[in-house]
Order: C-alpha cells, then sequence, then structure tokens
C-alpha cells in the first residue's frame, strides 16, 4: 500500500501515514494516547535482517536506542518471536537497557516470557510431540531425499527445516511441506511455512494468541503490530478482532519480495527492519 509523509515536528524524523482509514485511526490513536499503547514487534525480518544462518541474526544496530527512545512513552514494547526468548535477549542486544526496564520478550509464541525487570523467563513444560519429532525428523529427511542444503533449527519448543541453502530454496521447500504436514500431525503438532522455512510446534502457540494475551493483560488502548512473515497473520488478525471489539491498531509490513501476504492485508509497508526502525525513532521523535 501507498504511503505518504505527515507533516513532522521533527523534519529529521518524518512520520509515514498509514494507507488505510483503519491504519490512520490507530496512528491517531497511538498519537494521542500513547500511555495506553501496546507496541508488538517480531523479530527475524522485522528488528533483524534475515540471514542464511538464523544463529547469526542480529537486531538491526539502530534497533536498540529506537527502542530505548520510544518505550518510556508507551504501555509496552513486546517483542513477539518463535525463538527461544532468552536467545531474541541475547540476539537483540536487550540486556540492561536504560529506557528498556519493561520490555517483554514473548518467546515461542508466546509460550516462554522473558521480563526485563526480572531478568528471567517463565514457560510451561513443553509439548511431548516435539521430542517425538525430534527423534524422527533425520530420518524423515533422509527417506523423502531431501534437497541438499537443508537443515533442521532446534528452537527447543519447536523445530524449524530450513531450505534457504539449497541450490533451489522454493522446490525444497515444496518438496518437504507434504511429508513434514504428515509428521506433524501423527505427533500432534502443526507445521507453520515461512520464508523458506518449514516449522513444527504445537498447536494453539501462535503470535496472534501471544498479542491477545498480552493486550488484554495490560488494558491496551491501542495495539500497534509490525511483522514480516506468514507467521505474523495471526498478529495481524489479532489486531482485527482488537479493532472489531472498539481498539484501534495499526499494521505494520516489514516488506520483503518473498512474502506479499502481509503487504496486501498492512496499513503500512515499510522497507525491512531499515524502514522499521526508521518508524520507531519517528514515533520516538513525535511522543518524546
Amino acid at each position: 500500500m501507498g504511503t505518504q509523509t505527515t507533516d513532522s515536528t521533527d523534519p529529521l524524523h518524518p512520520l509515514p501515514m498509514p494507507g488505510t482509514r483503519a491504519g490512520r485511526d490507530g496512528l491517531a490513536a497511538l498519537l494521542a494516547r500513547p500511555r495506553s499503547a501496546l507496541i508488538g514487534l517480531d523479530f527475524d525480518g522485522t528488528l533483524a535482517p534475515i540471514v542464511a544462518d538464523p544463529e547469526q541474526a542480529r537486531a538491526h544496530p539502530r534497533t536498540v536506542p529506537a527502542l530505548a527512545a520510544l518505550a518510556p512513552e508507551v504501555a509496552s514494547v513486546a517483542v513477539i518471536t518463535g525463538r527461544p526468548p532468552e536467545v531474541a535477549v541475547r540476539y537483540g542486544g536487550f540486556t540492561g537497557v536504560p529506557g528498556l526496564e519493561h520490555l517483554t520478550v514473548l518467546g515461542h509464541y508466546g509460550a516462554e516470557r522473558w521480563d526485563a525487570a526480572t531478568g528471567t523467563v517463565t514457560a510451561p513444560p513443553p509439548h511431548p510431540g516435539v521430542a517425538a519429532v525430534r527423534a524422527e525428523l533425520p530420518a524423515l529427511l533422509d527417506r523423502v531425499g531431501a534437497a541438499e542444503g537443508t537443515w533442521i533449527e532446534e528452537k527447543g519448543r519447536a523445530l524449524a527445516v530450513h531450505t534457504r541453502r539449497a541450490a533451489d530454496p522454493q522446490a525444497a521447500f515444496e518438496a518437504l511441506r507434504a511429508p513434514l504436514a504428515d509428521l506433524a500431525t501423527r505427533h500432534g503438532l502443526m507445521v507453520e511455512p515461512g520464508r523458506m522455512v518449514l516449522e513444527l510446534r504445537p498447536p494453539g502457540m501462535d503470535k496472534g494468541v501471544a498479542l491477545l494475551d498480552h493486550a488484554r493483560a495490560i488494558g491496551a488502548g491501542c495495539v500497534v503490530y509490525a511483522g514480516d512473515d506468514l507467521g505474523d497473520l495471526p498478529a495481524f488478525a489479532a489486531v482485527d478482532e482488537l479493532r472489531a471489539d472498539g481498539t484501534p491498531g495499526l499494521l505494520i509490513c516489514s516488506g520483503s519480495t518473498e512474502v506479499t501476504e502481509l503487504a496486501e492485508r498492512a496499513d503500512l509497508v515499510v522497507d525491512g527492519p531499515e524502514g522499521v526502525v526508521d518508524l520507531l525513532s519517528a514515533l520516538a521523535a513525535q511522543l518524546g
């Protein structure tokens, strides 16, 4: 969706205008009542650029300064990710940062929670199906002839199969959809497709549930969510649900040519993590 620049009190941080009426209402509510606003953010592809090896992912260099400037002005900033929360905290550089004392990281799609105030992670017991899939997955990939370069990422409460390193990543991805779906179903799990990755995880773990639960727990009067991938669609749906109940919201897509569904649903599309950080900085400048 197209955007335009609003008149800004800080010309160094112009604030883009959402292309939808609902998005403009959400932005207006945020600017008018920031102390009731929840800012929800995906990590990979939104705060951190996508890289071939997820272990090398790091937040954009301006992410922490932007969040530290914005967080004290709003009710809550929550990073919602499929990663274990302690990994997102480490790769994000979120520990011990002035201004981020009340940052929350909802990892494993909300199954685990890290709070900056305590520095601790709280979590329920893991789903038994994950251990069963972990044991069977390598043999299954061999049996179906997974493309060279396909690899498994261990995520604790989930497992992800990546094809980005294969010679033909999309073909390798498509070839694995059905066998991984069968494996997941046998053990009570689900498969979530993403950007050249198929993640096997327990049902009921998604960013929409995490975002809704957190928004309702803090009594958010406005909800902003930024994401880049198919796994962020449930969070977009959660914002739509909140809007239907009268809570203004703003949907932001961290743009990519690999995933178009979010851009079609978003109120505002920005240019990847760089654009997300620019937007966070602009919001902080407006509110500070």
